[in-house]
């Protein structure tokens, strides 16, 4: 296990975005949303858009929307390779279901690569079930499993 490190999780702003762009890319080189969907979370959802800071470095970040008035969905997230395994991610997944709560949201979606075993175990052991297997759900071709948790 990774020595655990402090950290904050705050809400996003503009100037954070070209280091949460970073992590976008470094994270999901094959499939990144772009500079301007990440600001389109940022504008409309701001209350969704977390980042994890470790002194005055971003080491991640989770991005949300809602779909409709009681189903959130998580868009993103993602941490700097060098700080995973420190319990950024879920405590980033943790702050967003409050957030989402506090909505009046019942249930959160999210997709993720079937071929992401470190995720897909983070989002399991958060309640998180599979509800769907879909092909061709990346850019490159590869399949995606839709998981779903009742809040």
């Amino acid at each position: 296990m990774t020595a655990e490190i402090s950290f904050s999780i705050e809400r996003a702003s503009m100037r954070d975005l070209k280091e949460v762009y970073e992590i976008e890319l470094s994270s999901f080189p094959r499939y990144p949303y772009s500079i301007s969907v990440l600001v389109s979370f940022l504008t409309l959802f701001p209350e969704l858009f977390l980042i994890a800071r470790h002194e005055e470095r971003i080491v991640g970040y989770i991005a949300g929307f809602m779909e409709k008035e009681d189903r959130g969905h998580i868009a993103s997230i993602a941490v700097r390779q060098e700080y995973r395994g420190r319990g950024i991610g879920r405590k980033l997944l943790e702050e967003e279901e409050n957030k989402m709560r506090n909505l009046d949201v019942k249930e959160v979606v999210l997709e993720v690569s079937e071929n992401n075993e470190v995720a897909i175990r983070l989002y399991t052991s958060m309640g998180y079930k599979k509800i769907k297997r879909v092909k061709n759900y990346y850019p490159d071709g590869s399949a995606a499993f839709i998981m779903k948790k009742t809040l």
